[in-house]
């Protein structure tokens, strides 16, 4: 019975396939890139979790799912390093509304906390702030297992998934879902920031800390973090004690050997070699210079061009890493399209490597 349900898939986007005019603008009512794939149809399957509950600073990364898929129908589908991409199918599932929902009540729970710290005050005396702390924590929790469950079904249904967020925080239920399918994997996080603290603000689940959380997963062997550059002494003390399994890439130090002599090249190198086989690519987008993401939620000073990144991660799918799922977060809609534009193309970027690391493309 699941033999013919993927022969009926199969048979469906080849027959689309042979309609669909690659070089037509993209269609309104088309998925993401305006593609005509259904998510049963594709062999990437994207997963949109518009959630920011626990933002202290810049908002509207619940948004970024929706500024992506509207951003995606500019993209081009002819890639000069994936030119088959799109014919192995790449669908978004639907954008939820509950979850939509579930975070702008907990983000509104969550500001009173982050007020009451700004004023000096602590949720733990407060009956009040107490009880918002915790819902904020009970919908985050349900957050992650809606996550976890989705992630899980499309896994076992053998397709390759990105999650596109919504805050970082978003893909820990991911982690979960992974650590069920590898005994053993690694983390390529790009990002400003080290996401390393420990419940950050009071918030459990807090987008602060995302890796510490990820890390509690013995599956995770290994963590290499990318273009920090905003860190706290808590999370540099939490990565040298955790040497073993923390290795930090600062944007300094990146660029310091740059300017030493070394090159882009001999640094990509040096990066891929850090990582074990397995590995997830988890994208902040603040990872790259401000100009790239100017809305995102906290973007620092510095940052990474982006072919700069595109480099780096073709030639992780062109090593003997398997590249096994990524997800893109802190994509946050501005006045204008850019922040969804820049997304989006790297979003695309990131399905090309996907495929091809899993061998679908050449």
């Amino acid at each position: 019975m699941k033999l013919k349900t993927v022969s009926s898939s199969l048979a469906k986007r080849i027959a689309k396939i042979k309609s669909f005019n690659p070089n037509s603008p993209g269609l309104k009512e088309a998925n993401v890139f305006g593609l005509p794939f259904t998510p049963e149809e594709s062999e990437i399957v994207l997963i949109p979790v518009p959630w920011e509950a626990t933002v202290s600073y810049g908002g509207g990364t619940s948004k970024g799912p929706a500024a992506i898929l509207e951003a995606s129908a500019q993209v081009d589908l002819f890639h000069d390093e994936f030119p088959e991409l799109w014919k192995q199918g790449i669908a978004m599932t639907d954008i939820s509304k509950q979850l939509q929902t579930q975070s702008k009540a907990a983000k509104k729970s969550a500001a009173k906390i982050i007020d009451a710290f700004g004023d000096g005050k602590s949720p733990q005396n407060d009956p009040k702030l107490k009880k918002a702390l915790d819902e904020v924590n009970v919908a985050s929790a349900k957050m992650i297992d809606h996550v976890e469950g989705i992630t899980t079904e499309w896994l076992n249904k053998g397709k390759l998934v990105g999650l596109v967020g919504g805050d970082h925080s978003t893909p820990l239920g991911f982690f979960k879902a992974l650590s069920k399918k590898y005994k053993k994997y690694g983390i390529l996080q790009i990002d400003a920031h080290m996401d390393l603290r420990k419940a950050y603000e009071g918030f459990t689940y807090s987008h602060a800390s995302i890796m510490y959380n990820t890390l509690q997963l013995k599956e995770v062997t290994k963590l290499v973090q990318l273009g920090i550059r905003d860190f706290c002494e808590e999370e540099n003390n939490f990565a040298e004690k955790n040497a073993n399994r923390v290795k930090v890439y600062t944007y300094a130090d990146v660029r310091k050997k740059q300017y030493e002599g070394a090159s882009w090249k001999k640094m990509c190198d040096e990066i891929i070699a850090s990582l074990p086989e397995h590995v997830h690519i988890s994208f902040d987008i603040d990872g790259l210079d401000p100009k790239l993401c100017p809305n995102t939620g906290t973007p620092v000073a510095g940052g990474f061009e982006f072919h700069e990144i595109t480099y780096l991660l073709s030639a992780l799918a062109k090593s003997k890493k398997k590249i096994i799922s990524f997800d893109l977060n802190e994509v946050s809609p501005g006045e204008d399209d850019w922040d969804g534009n820049v997304g989006s193309r790297m979003l695309f970027h990131l399905c090309g490597v996907l495929a091809k690391s899993k061998g679908l493309i050449k």
